[in-house]
């Protein structure tokens, strides 16, 4: 079954929003290949998906260690922890093994629930954080430009 994003699952910072809603799409890469039996497919979908959500949770955790967010220890756990499941099914497929419904069914699951609770918690401020930092570069540009031409 498809994972559809909607609007719930947006943290509304537009970065993290787009990579998780990329994230989606690879979940559902991964679960059209296992219902159209290309198991090679899946594979490489799979490999695919854990190389993009690596680099996900890696800048995710840059944004939230650059905004000061107190928990960024404990959340950096959570994904290292996700990281070492997939990669358990990794393992596992890599073998022979067929885990794709298992590993969908867990896929879906954690994504939607550590988007709507765990990121969700970091949100507000890292979002501020983005926003004093983009008010800042263009403050220093406007300053050069109206030193420049004023």
């Amino acid at each position: 079954m498809t994972l559809h994003w909607t609007s719930d699952l947006e943290i509304g910072i537009p970065v993290i929003d787009a990579q998780h809603q990329r994230i989606v799409e690879y979940i559902n890469r991964v679960d059209h290949a296992h219902r159209t039996h290309e198991s090679a497919e899946v594979l490489n979908v799979l490999d695919e998906l854990v190389d993009y959500t690596l680099s996900h949770f890696a800048f995710e955790e840059t944004l939230m260690e650059e905004a000061g967010y107190p928990f960024a220890k404990a959340h950096k756990k959570v994904h290292q922890l996700f990281a070492r499941r997939i990669d358990n099914f990794q393992q596992q497929a890599k073998a022979g093994e067929d885990i794709t419904e298992e590993l969908i069914h867990v896929l879906k699951a954690w994504l939607v629930n550590h988007i709507k609770r765990d990121d969700n918690d970091y949100s507000d401020l890292v979002r501020a954080n983005l926003e004093g930092a983009t008010k800042r570069v263009k403050a220093r540009k406007e300053g050069w430009l109206s030193r420049l031409f004023g």
